[in-house]
């Protein structure tokens, strides 16, 4: 019998890959999606592709306003930083794209989400390698996370130890890529560009684009997603 598991997804390629290997590790997943403020809202479609071709059975899309702080490239009227390669991002800099205490909210909702369904699982895509510096991605905060967890609800009162799976943490966008073809998931249902156009083109010079194209290219493989201009 298949226990069952809640999966943040955005429809990117680090999400879809964590439902793939929630599903390989004969989890039922359970999909949560936000539509929080974000210029990039197409990725929702994204996201419901993914659910659709998984096989998901419930995928809810939570509204959430964060446009209302703002604060980020992502909610604001502020422009998406691009750049001409990966090697061209800054690192140990956060930023401005970085959305304030999104993953904490993300985790809340899913956390409600899992407790309501019965679930003490819960999957998510943070990565601390090939990332975009984000303070919310990093594996002392998913630990912090999950304590509080266990001490903020009644499973956690109760005995039934929520644990946050983080399966891509460690690995790079490449091993990323190498662990989603393996499952056979379909990457060119996925968004991850934080400014596509009107057409869900990806822009290809933002953060999110550059480490995604890194990615394939050092796992051997072609992009299968769209972009606005030829990509190699």
């Amino acid at each position: 019998m298949s226990r069952k598991a809640v999966v943040l997804l955005s429809g990117g390629l680090d999400s879809t890959t964590v439902l793939a290997v929630a599903k390989d590790q004969g989890f039922e997943p359970y999909a949560i999606s936000f539509r929080y403020g974000q210029r990039h809202a197409i990725e929702l479609e994204a996201a419901r592709r993914v659910a659709d071709a998984a096989g998901v059975d419930r995928h809810v899309v939570c509204d959430i306003d964060l446009r209302v702080f703002g604060g980020s490239a992502l909610t604001a009227d502020v422009e998406v930083p691009k750049h001409q390669s990966a090697e061209d991002l800054t690192e140990g800099e956060i930023p401005i794209t970085y959305v304030p205490a999104r993953n904490t909210v993300f985790l809340s909702f899913a956390l409600a989400y899992a407790e309501v369904i019965g679930s003490t699982d819960i999957f998510i895509g943070v990565n601390a390698l090939d990332y975009s510096g984000y303070p919310d991605c990093r594996p002392e905060y998913i630990a912090a996370y999950a304590r509080m967890a266990n001490l903020a609800t009644r499973a956690g009162v109760e005995g039934q130890e929520l644990r946050i799976h983080t399966p891509l943490i460690d690995l790079t966008k490449a091993e990323t890529v190498e662990v989603g073809t393996r499952l056979g998931v379909d990457y060119s249902l996925t968004l991850s560009c934080y400014d596509p156009d009107a057409d869900g083109r990806s822009c290809g010079h933002c953060d999110s684009c550059l480490l995604r194209l890194r990615g394939f290219a050092d796992a051997g493989l072609a992009d299968p997603v769209r972009y606005q201009e030829a990509t190699t």
